[in-house]
């Protein structure tokens, strides 16, 4: 093969994932967040979330990208494992459309496919228009690639070593799955990988015995996406990626037992070598996955041994409220004390994970404290709303006066949670430029964040029980906070002027203080509620 014809091959594989990429991007924004709303929502049955895998897939052209997608949810706690199961079949069932669409040839309007994308893109009058022009625009560099690497690939028919070499595929199978996983792995594109197989196919260099290995190993190597995406992600999320990879080596061991078989099936389907490749590709992921989907329990458990630990669970939305329960207004009261205390526990425990993140960094337990974070903004925007709700119900004198304490009690509470992520930023700012503390910093900080805790900690059992016993502890811890605070930066200052302390560490130390302190000043707050004494002024009513 000269040295131009290789050039031609890597230009027209460039043209034809640049095409896919385009093309699949201007689908996924003419069809805005209902992409990822899709996914959520309708993937409560396997079955259907098959179904929303293979559409979401067949739209953005890439199993990848969703299998990448469903990491994130996964990660997010949005979709759970088995949710996830469901949609990755379905998104290797999608990823073979590309194939299908290949197999029509229709190269012969590449040029006014680019053309039209082009005009379209430029002269269109709103975002939509312009989308629709992208994937017209994506389909002309597709096909266009596709036929310049036809055109990059014919001398290798008069090629026998190359011949030869190819042929071997269909003698040694395994060979042929180890060449299809190293190039999609490579290229990072399963549909690259079978546009090359096609182009060969169109030339007379491969035909459907020496595909077929190769396309197994493709599917295996479209797995190195998801995977890479799982680093640094939760336990779940791995094991959604490593499901992913396990579905596809599973899949290609069955089919190599039965290729003899898999090859007539095909043939007979069509005598077309390039249509048949498409086929072959299309009917390996859809067996695969009627084949394995009613084992997905088992599947489930297999990459749970593989990826053994107790996931990060997070609950999102509400637990303890609904809106059924306003028509009994007491009760109502009860749960929504409840729902509030539960999102204080949560506060308590990303301000416990981001001191923790402080002193020893970690980038996994960083993104799982941001995604606790909007889960308690979250809870404080339903619980006000559903506050809002239960004050306009008839209520004792009582519980409608504690309305405005409760409402005050989830701003304190949210509050906790945005200093957690301060602190989270100051750790992030500490690993980034590596920023040295002392023993002695560190042995102080760890000590008026343990006060801290214990002070918040008391701040909630305070508020669910409205326990004034409590609530007068948190007084005193208060005080004692607002004067270790004071006595850590009067030491900090004497660092300073011996020299022993870093200047920028210092600024972060300060920093770290007065986030701690104000943790004290909102857990005084909640306690103040309990006592009912004036919060501004710090001195218990008699």
């Amino acid at each position: 093969m000269s040295l131009n014809a290789l050039y031609t091959l890597f230009g027209g594989l460039g043209l034809f994932i640049y095409g896919m990429k385009i093309m699949g991007e201007g689908l996924e924004k003419a069809a805005g967040d209902r992409l990822k709303y899709l996914l959520e929502l309708l993937t409560r049955n396997r079955l259907i979330g098959v179904l929303v895998g293979a559409v979401v897939t067949a739209i953005i052209q890439s199993s990848s990208a969703t299998t990448v997608m469903v990491v994130g949810l996964v990660n997010a706690g949005i979709m759970d494992l088995p949710q996830a199961i469901g949609v990755i079949m379905g998104a290797n069932i999608g990823t073979t459309m590309t194939a299908q669409l290949i197999a029509f040839k229709l190269t012969d309007i590449a040029l006014p496919a680019i053309g039209l994308g082009t005009l379209i893109i430029t002269f269109g009058r709103n975002k939509t228009q312009r989308y629709i022009g992208q994937v017209v625009l994506g389909f002309g560099l597709l096909f266009f690639g596709m036929q310049t690497m036809e055109t990059a690939l014919k001398p290798l028919a008069k090629m026998p070593e190359f011949v030869n070499f190819v042929a071997n595929f269909s003698k040694t199978p395994l060979l042929g799955v180890l060449a299809g996983f190293l190039t999609t792995g490579l290229v990072q594109s399963s549909s690259a990988t079978i546009g090359i197989l096609q182009a060969l196919a169109s030339q007379g260099i491969v035909d459907i015995s020496i595909a077929l290995p190769i396309l197994f190993g493709d599917n295996i190597g479209t797995c190195v996406t998801a995977l890479l995406s799982s680093i640094g992600t939760n336990i779940t999320a791995r094991r959604a990626a490593v499901f992913h990879l396990t579905f596809n080596v599973i899949g290609t061991i069955i089919f190599l037992f039965i290729l003899p078989w898999v090859q007539i099936i095909v043939t007979l389907a069509s005598s077309d070598p390039v249509r048949q490749i498409a086929n072959a590709h299309t009917f390996f992921n859809i067996t695969n996955t009627i084949i394995q989907l009613p084992f997905a329990f088992l599947l489930a458990k297999l990459v749970t041994t593989l990826i053994p630990g107790q996931p990060d669970i997070i609950e999102r939305g509400l637990k303890y409220i609904d809106d059924r329960l306003l028509e009994t207004p007491s009760i109502a009261f009860t749960q929504v004390k409840k729902e509030i205390a539960r999102m204080g526990n949560l506060s308590l425990e990303i301000l416990r994970d981001s001191i923790n993140v402080f002193l020893d960094y970690s980038e996994q337990r960083d993104k799982l404290v941001k995604e606790k974070e909007t889960v308690i903004n979250d809870l404080a925007g339903e619980i006000t709303r559903y506050l809002a709700m239960l004050s306009r119900t008839p209520l004792s004198d009582d519980e409608y006066n504690s309305i405005t304490d409760l409402v005050s009690t989830v701003n304190d509470m949210e509050r906790v949670g945005d200093h957690a992520i301060n602190i989270l930023e100051l750790a992030e700012y500490k690993n980034e430029h590596q920023l040295p503390f002392s023993n002695i910093a560190i042995k102080e900080l760890t000590e008026m964040s343990s006060k801290v805790q214990e002070t918040f900690d008391l701040a909630v059992y305070s508020f669910l029980h409205w326990d004034k016993p409590s609530a007068e502890k948190i007084v005193k811890h208060e005080e004692e906070i607002d004067m270790m605070e004071e006595k850590l930066r009067l030491n900090h200052i004497k660092r300073l002027n011996e020299g022993s302390c870093n200047p920028s560490s210092g600024v972060v130390f300060l920093d770290l203080l007065t986030n701690l302190e104000r943790v004290g000043d909102h857990s005084f707050n909640i306690a103040s509620y309990v006592l009912d004494i004036d919060k501004n002024y710090k001195n218990l009513s008699r």
